[in-house]
């Protein structure tokens, strides 16, 4: 099975530890050392005998071009999440070709830091943190805040994604109460995760921290409105894990930056140096860090060797993508 590493230079090295590069070498005729950022600079007949193309963050796109100089091509192995930008219409169109995706390996990381600071803003750690760094000296933190704890919180999550579906089996091991509120889903089965379905606006009343874990396609962006946001009770967090384009920016800040919500943002990388955000107390602002990094890209890897381990076998993909939900995998 002829294989060929279609990425950016140096992300295999990246991507696969050198035990999981070796075994790759073992299941496919692949040059591990090399990769091909981009298609047209192959040799035609190289091309001609590749079954298996490996991809990853800034692979090239497998367009009609490419395709039609792949003609053995029988799948796509991405090692990350989405695959909307490498795989186009035309290798839908085209049929017969299997399209894997390690979204399931990337969810793994961004529902611990998800879980993480669920955990720690019911202890209202960044006002805590702020007050103790204003005041520097230590003050019980039930006499400014009787709220205060995660016994009995309320937490709730937006979406029955991949992600959401992690952060509320994780949070089945603590006392709190779940809330998920999610369209698409139905309440049997949120209520096999251990929470209770409900609609937007109880969940954003009653929540101690709302959680942000859908998808960003055109029926989402904006979901998380103004209106949704002034529900939220003074001293609760929002936490975005998922994109920008889903939440009213503005209304957020306005929020945030008047002290009456925390906000932990970590998926902004377009955020103006000026906005007030940066500079606001109950603001935490992480540089997109949620998902894989370091060694966490092996997880990646991993989940892309299994593929391949199954297309050498014989055997049906563990994780393929629906090329009618495709937008949905991210």
């Amino acid at each position: 099975m002829r294989a060929l590493l279609a990425m950016p230079s140096g992300l295999q090295h990246r991507m696969f530890s050198p035990g999981q590069r070796e075994e790759l070498a073992r299941l496919a005729e692949i040059d591990i050392e090399r990769t091909a950022p981009d298609l047209t600079a192959v040799p035609d007949a190289e091309l001609a005998t590749v079954e298996v193309l490996v991809t990853g963050w800034g692979s090239p796109a497998v367009d009609a071009a490419a395709l039609t100089r792949l003609p053995r091509l029988r799948a796509i192995v991405h090692t990350a999440g989405t695959v909307r930008f490498t795989v186009p219409d035309a290798v839908w169109e085209r049929g017969g070709i299997t399209v894997t995706s390690a979204t399931e390996a990337n969810a793994v990381p961004v529902a611990e830091y998800a879980l993480a600071h669920i955990l720690l803003a019911g202890k209202r750690a960044r006002a805590q943190e702020a007050r103790y760094r204003r005041l520097r000296r230590p003050e019980h933190a039930a006499a400014s805040d009787p709220g205060i704890g995660n016994h009995g919180a309320v937490v709730g999550l937006v979406g029955a994604s991949r992600i959401g579906v992690l952060v509320a089996e994780h949070l089945r091991r603590f006392d709190v109460e779940v809330l998920i509120t999610d369209p698409y889903v139905g309440a049997e089965r949120i209520a096999e995760l251990g929470a209770t379905k409900v609609e937007p606006e109880e969940l954003y009343a009653r929540s101690d921290v709302v959680s942000l874990h859908a998808p960003d396609v055109p029926s989402t962006r904006g979901m998380v409105s103004q209106e949704l946001l002034a529900l939220m009770r003074d001293g609760t967090t929002f936490v975005n894990t998922a994109r920008p384009a889903l939440v009213d920016l503005d209304a957020l800040r306005d929020e945030v930056v008047a002290g009456r919500l925390a906000a932990v943002l970590d998926v902004y990388d377009d955020l103006a140096a000026d906005d007030p955000l940066w500079d606001a107390p109950l603001a935490t602002i992480t540089p997109h860090i949620a998902g894989s990094l370091g060694n966490e890209l092996h997880r990646l890897g991993g989940a892309a060797l299994e593929e391949i381990r199954r297309l050498a076998a014989g055997e049906p993909p563990r994780w393929p993508v629906d090329g009618n939900r495709r937008d949905l995998t991210a």
